[in-house]
């Protein structure tokens, strides 16, 4: 199958939105007891960890989103206070635990109890030798070799918790340099997430990982589920992205109390995407036991996030710089490189029965009317000819701006009627276009039109012959559709 380029996108749309429109407002502060965060040195006040932390304030911690926090019970009422009440904070769902309030890693624990095992004994020890010296015909030979025998024991367990600790240490580094690998190959979102699959699920030992993120000029989230089973085929759905842009509540809670609904998922982490200080969506992973979370596994989806947030602004650099590239910055159609380029790859796959069609559109006394109206006025009246002729045609076509003030359009697949019926369409638009508020009365083009019966004739030669007849409806009086 044919596999041809992409139009290039004409307009990059992106909504320009605060950071506090992603990550929350900040409460207003109460009349008398107030903290200014700017002055305070010290850790955050309780009353203020977690909204400083949807401010912006620091980096944005894996959050643990599997239930709404618990609640206490009841107490009795307090006595009225002297100072007036805090105001609540808006509602939305409850702030979650940050990645602090982890649980301890196993192995950093059996490290510490097999060093205090140790100190014990040597305590233990000391103290055999000490009692010694004040009574030397104590008969501490027993006690000391037991002594002694508790200090070697407790020497390898904690030589092996230490080991075991590096490992688990270098089995981290290991896999997060895996994914900064597939991330610097990455050229494309859908490699960004083939990379985080490779290796952030046995990293983590999750069941599911899932991926969400915003369509470029769409309102919307699409969410990728990636099991980590090998041959479990991936699920894929939408989400409003009102999640994102509301500044109502957390939006990464928002996003990963959706995604457990839509794919039924328990026991799920979520690290947000960030890009030139916006949320661009989330990762997550999940899996079935309910034990908790790693330290280990936490640092490594936080590092894992941050380098796709990087990856994934890289690759839209990348589309917008191709893009740029590829498309005529007046008009937004395609430029005559992208056009080149298009019948190059289409000559080479070209079939036998393929026909191809091409128009060549020139706005009548162009000169003249940029030396009457200005530049200015000219560009109106391009950018308008290239409006009209974009609606004109059917999608599989291709319109591009040739050079100036002349246009070509590749037609797929026509015959000859049709080709000269589109550029008569084309004619009778550009003469109905409305300028009068910018003082141009009248605006026509003239066309030539040419149409290669089958796949031996070349694109090149054809745009050459369309070209001749649009020189020849110059000739003829200008405002017509002349064929080769």
């Amino acid at each position: 199958m044919l596999q041809l380029p992409p139009r290039p996108v004409s307009r990059l749309k992106r909504s320009v939105v605060s950071p506090e429109t992603f990550h929350g407002l900040v409460p207003a502060k109460p009349p008398r007891r107030r903290v200014d965060a700017r002055r305070h040195r010290g850790p955050a006040p309780p009353h203020l960890a977690a909204d400083w932390t949807r401010a912006g304030r620091g980096p944005h911690p894996v959050r643990d989103v599997n239930a709404p926090a618990p609640t206490t019970p009841a107490a009795p009422p307090p006595t009225p206070p002297a100072t007036p009440p805090t105001p609540t904070t808006p509602p939305g769902p409850p702030p979650t635990p940050a990645a602090a309030a982890s649980p301890t890693d196993p192995l950093a624990a059996r490290a510490r109890l097999a060093w205090m095992i140790v100190a014990g004994a040597i305590a233990a020890l000391a103290a055999l030798v000490v009692a010694w010296i004040v009574m030397p015909g104590l008969p501490l030979g027993l006690p000391v070799a037991l002594a002694l025998a508790a200090v070697a024991g407790a020497a390898a367990f904690a030589r092996r918790s230490v080991e075991q600790r590096q490992a688990g240490t270098r089995e981290e580094v290991e896999n997060f340099a895996r994914i900064l690998q597939g991330f610097s190959r990455a050229v494309s979102p859908d490699a960004i997430v083939d990379a985080i699959m490779g290796d952030l699920g046995p990293g983590t030992e999750a069941d599911h990982l899932v991926v969400v993120r915003r369509r470029p000029g769409a309102p919307i989230l699409d969410a990728t589920l990636i099991p980590t089973r090998p041959g479990a085929p991936r699920a894929e759905t939408v989400l409003p992205a009102v999640d994102l842009d509301d500044p109502g509540g957390a939006p990464l809670e928002r996003i990963a109390v959706r995604v457990r609904r839509a794919f039924g998922l328990t026991n799920v982490v979520a690290a947000p995407l960030t890009a030139h200080g916006e949320l661009l969506g989330a990762i997550l992973v999940s899996r079935r036991r309910a034990d908790p979370w790693s330290d280990s596994a936490r640092r490594l989806l936080d590092a894992a996030a941050t380098e796709a947030s990087a990856a994934l602004a890289r690759t839209e650099t990348h589309r917008a710089t191709e893009a740029a590239a590829t498309t005529d910055a007046l008009t937004g159609l395609p430029n005559r490189r992208y056009f080149e380029e298009y019948v190059d790859l289409l000559g080479r796959g070209r079939r036998s029965d393929d026909a191809v069609g091409i128009l060549m559109v020139d706005v009548d006394r162009f000169k003249l009317l940029n030396d009457r109206h200005g530049h200015a006025t000219g560009d109106i009246v391009l950018r308008a000819v290239a409006r009209t002729i974009g609606a004109a045609v059917r999608d599989v076509d291709l319109p591009a701006r040739y050079g100036g003030e002349e246009f070509v359009i590749l037609l797929r697949n026509p015959s000859r009627a049709v080709a000269l019926e589109v550029g008569e369409r084309i004619r009778e638009a550009v003469e109905r276009i409305d300028l009068h508020a910018v003082g141009v009365e009248k605006v026509t083009v003239s066309v030539g039109a040419a149409v290669g019966e089958g796949g031996t004739d070349r694109v090149p030669e054809l745009v050459e012959a369309a070209d001749r007849a649009l020189y020849r409806a110059k000739r003829f009086g200008r405002n017509r559709v002349e064929p080769a």
